[in-house]
């Protein structure tokens, strides 16, 4: 014989960290007073640099960050000037508004591969391994808010038979 059901206590879920940014400032502020840890040693060069590698898709960007008046320079051009789209802008600028740091670091990075969306993801990765290398306090806030993480996505490849990755020939019934 079959015992009867009972219910099961279920666990109530977690809500998803939200993606605008007065959740994700709300988040730095709440991760910053979480930490008690000992921090890390900032490492910078002999010129008061930090650098750091960010990678998105096919896109390869290397940061130089100092402190300074919130300049950035992207390949020789001004920030405007390289990421037109203000989608981009807001992007590359949101590890800033996190860690509360805006207007306070000077940028300098080179970026290769990719188009612009994945450049613009690569900096902003680079950014923020930057940030948490010129100041290791700066780790939880970033972390938390998933700036720390390399995106792995990439674009699947072509397949033999078939138009692109998964799109096959049209079929022709005669």
């Amino acid at each position: 014989m079959a015992e009867p059901r009972t219910e099961r206590s279920e666990k109530p879920k977690a809500k998803p960290a939200g993606r605008t940014l007065a959740d994700l400032s709300m988040a730095a502020a709440s991760a910053a007073v979480q930490t008690t840890a000992t921090v890390a040693a900032p490492e910078r060069d002999k010129f008061g640099r930090s650098y750091a590698t960010g990678k998105r898709k096919n896109a390869v960007a290397r940061v130089w960050i100092k402190a300074g008046t919130g300049k950035m320079i992207v390949n020789g051009k001004d920030l405007n000037a390289y990421f037109a789209r203000p989608a981009l802008r807001m992007m590359i600028n949101q590890p800033f508004s996190v860690a509360a740091r805006v207007g306070t670091f000077d940028i300098w990075c080179t970026v290769a591969g990719g188009g612009l969306s994945g450049q613009a993801g690569a900096v902003r990765h680079g950014i923020s391994k930057a940030m948490t290398y010129y100041e290791p306090e700066l780790r939880p806030a970033l972390k938390h808010a998933g700036f720390l993480t390399r995106d792995s996505r990439v674009v699947e490849r072509k397949k033999y038979g078939r138009h692109k990755a998964r799109r096959s020939h049209q079929f022709s019934k005669r």
